[in-house]
């Protein structure tokens, strides 16, 4: 009887086994299910979100274009005519009005828009270059405008008014006649979306914490400067990792598994089990097992290093983005999410090599910023470094914030003055700029797979540092007396801290150009191009400023041009900080790159410094500071480095508030001062296209056929520490391969018209014969 009890129990037993496996096999395939049906819901979000997005556009798109017609329409009605043709504005500005219902103002302005420059703060920048941009395309032009209070629809329209002359009349409309498809059309989700011109989100509806991973899935509303962002969150991955499909099929499996161990004996006919299958082999107890000694299976040969996962779609890794100075490419091409991910990994593995965890990275306006940057970072916090992210920031103040934040590492995430769908990355390890091998290495850690994975994710961290960088200068730098600028970003990043912080030294700034957008629609970023300054030459004159500053993409490159409209080189520049550094630090080294004037030597020499010639390049410029512990260095792109009362990197930003110090000590007027310095006669930098891979084999066969024997450039004094150099009695010539673009570069300089003609004759019989089929330019 105490037999069958026992056999009892452990039926009883065997029963509830199989009913709890039943049940955890069930929950399973519902965990499964579920995280299937979550991956279904959050890829249909982003869908419908993309849908409604391109709804918007769509009906965005229709109301700027019909403002723009009935504005179009309303001047050419009779009564309008009719006032044009007298030449009287308050007649134009009434008719206009009463024939478009629902308008808030019109004004009619004389072409010189005189008044609205006397006082530009008042009128509105936004106004003010609606209405010049309406002149310069000699069209209706329609942008968002901060007027009345708030943000309205503005256009504007060249006019003949009678007698007077060319004018251009103001519309200001209710902002609500542009976006009331926005208002209709509701963000499914959890997504985000925001109508934006430039870096400034006009109206935004969702998740805002998405806002800086909404350009991925940007889209321009046509060619009205406006564009919708998007973002929805990541997809999250399934159980195990596993996507969609993958986890309702496993799901349906355990199901299945599930329902035949519940119901399959009512259904199967099962095998009599004999009494003398009692004594079944269980295999060993616990403490047999650990006694047992145990068996090893054989090593396989790779064992010991597996080879890497296979990577993602989209991992490809160009070895062309590897540059001299840093790692640059064209997005969505060579630069995409996934390879700045193992970019990230590579530097994140440098730094862990070093010792070294903590890292700042920033980023500069350009519209692929923030999903490069958000990659970039997971790639950094993957192989176990702490990010402190401190958003958009010109370049100078993520070097700033890598000294301020004592992490001593940063990476700043742009583009520099390259077109608007190129971005990179400028890397800075323990207080070294990475360059050539450096930035080769992390090329080959991608391509090998020798990317650090470390056990936990590094930290991430917001902070906002643009305050700490203005407030550290201003504590230090204060104008004599007050000088009145205007500052061109040509919509970089620069734009944010331009005018706060050469206000907060004592200037008067009147900003050109000073919002933030990717698109840059007014001009290229590049001060380096005398094409580039056009525009702030014009203002300068206008304003009667006292000088004009330039900053490039990114904020670490300065030009300069003085209220005449004279653009003052970097080289020159140099010779004027130069002077001033020298006075506090006698026989000081002074660092210059090859492309810089021969009249900077002479100067340095005169004011008691050590010059050196070096090779371009602003990495290799801050590698030979620190070697030399050189006080000041400078390149003719517009690149300054202060280690002077600063930290040693380029930083067009404090470049300039550095030049408004000097000018503000001076009696003599600004333009006096800067026309003062040694000049020559001499050419910006040239740039002859060739094709890609074969700048610097041309400049070795010109090196080689100067430095024979029989060569015309037998007389002069030849450097080539970079290209080749050769220094006349009268002048000199430059040719060097650029790091960056496929370009011969090229500068001349003479001490008159003849020398100057006659060395660039000189160089372009020698270069001709290797280019035959190309237009040299020069």
């Amino acid at each position: 009887m105490s037999k069958a009890k026992a056999e009892g129990k452990r039926q009883l037993s065997s029963s509830q086994k199989q009913w709890l496996l039943v049940v955890l096999l069930a929950l399973l395939a519902a965990w499964f299910v579920w995280g299937g049906v979550r991956q279904w819901q959050q890829a249909s979000a982003g869908t419908a979100l993309e849908q409604s997005r391109d709804q918007i556009s769509d009906g965005l798109l229709a109301a700027w274009s019909g403002q723009v017609s009935q504005l179009q329409k309303v001047l050419k009605s009779d009564r309008v005519s009719a006032a044009l043709a007298q030449g009287d504005a308050d007649a134009v500005a009434l008719a206009v009005r009463e024939g478009w219902p629902g308008t808030e103002e019109v004004q009619v302005l004389p072409a010189g828009l005189d008044a609205a420059y006397a006082d530009p703060k008042a009128f509105g920048y936004a106004r003010l270059a609606l209405l010049e941009a309406a002149q310069s395309a000699d069209t209706v032009a329609a942008r968002v405008v901060r007027d009345a209070g708030g943000q309205r629809l503005g256009l504007a329209a060249p006019v003949q008014l009678g007698s007077q002359g060319p004018a251009v009349v103001y519309v200001r409309q209710p902002l609500l006649k542009l976006i009331g498809t926005f208002d209709q059309v509701r963000v499914p989700g959890n997504g985000y979306l925001a109508l934006r011109q430039g870096s400034h989100s006009i109206i935004e509806q969702g998740d805002t914490a998405l806002a800086s991973r909404a350009e991925g899935l940007a889209r321009p509303v046509g060619k009205s400067g406006l564009r919708l962002a998007a973002a929805v969150p990541d997809v999250e991955p399934g159980p195990l990792g596993l996507g969609f499909i993958p986890c309702l099929i496993v799901g349906v499996l355990l199901l299945a598994v599930a329902a035949l161990l519940k119901f399959g004996k009512g259904r199967v006919k099962m095998p009599v089990r004999r009494a003398a299958a009692a004594t079944v082999d269980e295999g060993p107890t616990l403490s047999e097992s650990l006694a047992q000694e145990p068996v090893l299976a054989p090593a396989s040969p790779d064992a010991a290093s597996p080879p890497p996962l296979p990577r993602e779609p989209g991992t490809e890794v160009s070895e062309e983005i590897f540059r001299a100075y840093d790692i640059r490419g064209v997005v969505g091409r060579e630069l995409t999410p996934p390879v700045a991910v193992l970019i990230g990994q590579a530097i994140g593995s440098v730094l862990q090599v070093q010792g070294l965890r903590d890292i700042v990275v920033g980023r500069d306006g350009r519209l692929s910023g923030p999903e490069l940057s958000n990659s970039l970072i997971e790639g950094l916090r993957r192989a176990g470094c702490n990010v402190i992210d401190i958003g958009l920031a010109p370049t100078p103040v993520v070097y700033f914030a890598s000294y301020h934040l004592r992490a001593g590492s940063c990476v700043a995430v742009t583009g520099s003055h390259n077109p608007p769908d190129y971005n990179g990355f400028k890397i800075v390890v323990g207080g070294e700029t990475l360059a050539n091998e450096a930035i080769t290495e992390l090329y080959q850690r991608i391509r090998n797979g020798d990317l650090h994975v470390a056990a936990e994710p590094g930290s991430l961290q917001q902070r906002e540092i643009n305050a700490d960088y203005v407030q550290r200068i201003a504590d230090d730098v204060q104008l004599d007396r007050p000088l009145k600028v205007v500052a061109d970003a040509g919509n970089g990043v620069a734009g944010e801290l331009a005018q706060p912080l050469l206000e907060a030294i004592g200037a008067e700034v009147i900003p050109l150009y000073c919002d933030v957008d990717g698109t840059f629609p007014n001009h290229h970023p590049d001060p380096s191009d005398p094409h580039n300054l056009e525009d702030l030459i014009q203002t300068v004159k206008r304003f009667d400023a006292d000088l004009g500053l330039a900053f490039d993409g990114d904020g670490d490159r300065l030009g300069v041009v003085t209220k005449e409209g004279k653009i003052i080189y970097a080289d020159r520049l140099l010779m004027l900080f130069a002077a001033d550094v020298l006075m506090r630090n006698p026989g000081a080294l002074v660092i210059y790159d090859v492309k810089c004037s021969g009249k900077l030597s002479d100067y340095v020499l005169r004011n008691g410094g050590s010059p050196m010639m070096w090779k371009t390049g602003h990495s290799l410029i801050k590698a030979k500071m620190r070697e030399t512990d050189a006080e000041l260095a400078g390149e003719m792109s517009g690149h300054f480095f202060f280690k002077e009362r600063w930290f040693g990197f380029d930083d067009g930003l404090y470049a300039a508030a550095r030049l408004l110090e000097i000018l503000a000590q001076r009696e003599e007027t600004p333009s006096e001062v800067l026309n003062e310095l040694p000049d020559s006669v001499s050419t910006p930098e040239l740039k002859v296209p060739v094709e890609s891979g074969t700048p610097h084999a041309l400049v070795s066969l010109f090196v080689s056929a100067a430095q024979s024997e029989e060569s015309p450039f037998a007389g002069a004094r030849l450097s080539t520490i970079d290209g080749l150099r050769a220094d006349f009695p009268d002048g000199w010539g430059l040719l060097r391969a650029s790091n960056t673009t496929p370009v011969l570069v090229l500068r001349f300089e003479g001490n008159d018209e003849a020398a100057l003609n006659r060395i660039k004759s000189l160089f372009r019989e020698q270069l001709q014969p290797l280019l035959p089929d190309v237009e040299l330019g020069f």
